[in-house]
């Protein structure tokens, strides 16, 4: 048997005005979608604890088979796997936006969605200004980095231990864009070190030369980092443990590869993967069939559709749902008919509402199709068609244990 689980990152949506009041995935064209809807089983399932804030690692983490409430311990650690970075005991990882700030005023959380050769340029220059034996800035891709923190940190007759720094209360950038920073700082024991290490970087970032060309250039400068989603080294058993399947995994964020590392997913680097809306969407599906000719279980995921719920961009949102359906889903319905066993499975990680450019705990739709599935009642691929399906399941990580058990 061969699986396949497509992940639409932040597809779900609530009624848009704009659009008829249907949700983006209740507009927009998704035949293929709408197929696995009619021809599968499907429903509804809550991909994120109530008591943890709503993310893509928490979600993805679920959708692999492994509870948070066990499991998650940070973002930033599942990134630091992705790069490499083998964390020590003592050792925390941040997550480390470049952003935009104007005053007190978060104004992007991506500094306009900068390069990777410039983003590398100004968090290598960070670590060679405000680097040290304890603290260190690794780069990774476009405005998402890391920050990583060894051992105890001593400022101003404060010791801090490892653990501490978990009690630090972060926001997601994403979370507070227009907002204040003084509002929104890193709060708790701890927090004014992180304060300190985020407005010293705005002193060395603001005037740096890539930021000036930036903004000759009329683009957002990254003139700032936000530091957020730290933790320690997680313990879980590998997806092979788990469901006695190998698999591998095919993104272009840091965050879903650094957590295919610990499951010990094979990691499929595509070129051309950005992470954006001008990812190459049928190079993943291709990659994907491809590995499936030796693994059993793969597992895509593309983030436009979330980028664009954080933007608030409602075209963007049904652009990248359409390219996700026809690009992704279509091209893996198609390659899939030369597997004798195959099982598809598609769903957002997690709802990204226009109306609140950020995640939420709403449940998400999902649907699969393939060998000993029957059909129920799912007319199309919506949050309100979903409704309908046969399954509901509160606790998202069991929904694995369903996609990959007989369901004649």
């Amino acid at each position: 048997m061969k699986y396949m689980m497509l992940i639409g990152d932040g597809m779900a949506d609530y009624p848009v005005a704009e659009l008829d009041n249907k949700t983006p995935l209740e507009f927009a064209r998704t035949p293929n979608m709408d197929f696995i809807s009619r021809q599968g089983k499907g429903g509804t399932v809550a991909t994120v604890p109530k008591r943890i804030t709503p993310s893509s690692d928490v979600a993805i983490l679920s959708l692999l088979g492994y509870s948070p409430n066990k499991y998650y311990t940070g973002r930033g650690p599942l990134e630091a796997a992705s790069l490499g970075i083998n964390l020590k005991e003592d050792e925390v990882a941040f997550r480390c936006n470049l952003i935009t700030v104007e005053g007190d005023i978060l104004v992007d959380y991506s500094a306009g969605h900068i390069s990777n050769k410039e983003a590398k340029i100004l968090i290598e220059f960070l670590d060679k200004e405000l680097g040290n034996k304890d603290v260190r800035f690794y780069p990774g891709t476009s405005y998402r980095h890391l920050m990583i923190v060894k051992g105890a940190l001593e400022q101003d007759s404060l010791n801090l231990q490892p653990s501490t720094f978990n009690s630090i209360e972060c926001v997601p950038p994403h979370d507070i864009i227009g907002q204040s920073l003084k509002k929104n700082f890193p709060r708790g024991k701890g927090g004014e070190i992180l304060q300190k290490i985020m407005k010293d970087s705005f002193s060395l970032l603001d005037k740096h030369d890539i930021n000036r060309v930036r903004r000759d250039l009329g683009e957002n400068p990254g003139n700032m980092i936000w530091l957020w989603g730290q933790g320690m080294t997680p313990t879980m058993p590998t997806f092979k443990e788990r469901f006695g399947v190998e698999g591998s995994v095919i993104s272009a964020v840091d965050v879903v590869k650094g957590i295919a590392c610990y499951a010990d997913l094979e990691v499929i680097n595509v070129p051309g993967a950005t992470g954006y809306f001008d990812t190459d969407y049928e190079g993943k599906a291709r990659s994907a069939l491809k590995s499936l000719e030796k693994k059993d279980f793969v597992f895509v995921h593309v983030e436009s559709p979330d980028e664009a719920g954080h933007m608030g961009d409602v075209r963007a949102k049904l652009k990248s749902i359409e390219d996700f359906d026809k690009k992704v889903v279509g091209t893996i319905l198609e390659g899939l008919k030369s597997f004798p066993e195959q099982r598809v499975l598609v769903l957002p990680d997690h709802p990204t509402p226009l109306k609140l450019r950020t995640h939420s705990h709403d449940p998400v739709p999902f649907a699969f199709w393939g060998t000993d599935v029957e059909s129920d009642a799912m007319a199309s691929f919506s949050e309100s068609s979903a409704e309908k399906g046969s399954l509901h399941l509160k606790e998202g990580w069991k929904l694995m244990e369903h996609f990959l058990s007989t369901l004649s």
